[in-house]
């Protein structure tokens, strides 16, 4: 476990597979993290090529960073994860976000597509395979429509709405 300044973070290195944050949520948070600190590290990995400043990318923990950011946080405790490692790190955060709230299909596939061309996977089947490896086989051909779907029409669109 690392203390890593706020400012070297990508939280957008890889697409999150929840689009959305709640105010509500994150006010609470943010109070909570005030006043009895932070109980969970984040996640991240050694991005292979810095970007705009950030050395690490963010893979589980977007509302910890966004509200330690909000508070004045300098750094946030984070496990760095390695390329060994990260596979297992994204299907758990995969796995935990299922639990706390429905993922649309939509961001299901930019999320797969996203860590196919981060290079964390081969191929969407792969990356399926992984993410979801629970998934019935009628369930995983559906996602994988969807992964084409997106590629489709993801540049020109930014929502399934």
């Amino acid at each position: 476990m690392l203390y890593i300044p706020l400012t070297e973070i990508d939280p957008h290195a890889l697409l999150r597979d929840r689009t959305a944050l709640d105010p509500d949520a994150l006010a609470q948070l943010q109070h909570s993290i005030a006043t009895e600190g932070l109980r969970s590290p984040i996640e991240v990995w050694r991005l292979t090529t810095p970007r705009d400043g950030h050395i690490y990318g963010l893979i589980s923990g977007l509302r910890r960073l966004t509200a330690a950011r909000a508070i004045g946080m300098p750094t946030i405790p984070a496990f760095l994860r390695t390329p060994e490692t990260l596979a297992q790190a994204l299907a758990a955060m995969v796995t935990e976000n299922e639990i706390r709230t429905q993922i649309s299909p939509w961001e299901k596939a930019n999320l797969i597509l996203n860590a196919v061309e981060e290079g964390h996977f081969d191929t969407p089947d792969a990356a399926i395979a992984t993410l979801y490896p629970s998934l019935p086989r009628p369930s995983r051909l559906r996602l994988r429509a969807h992964v084409q779907v997106v590629e489709a029409l993801g540049p020109r669109l930014t929502a399934p709405e």
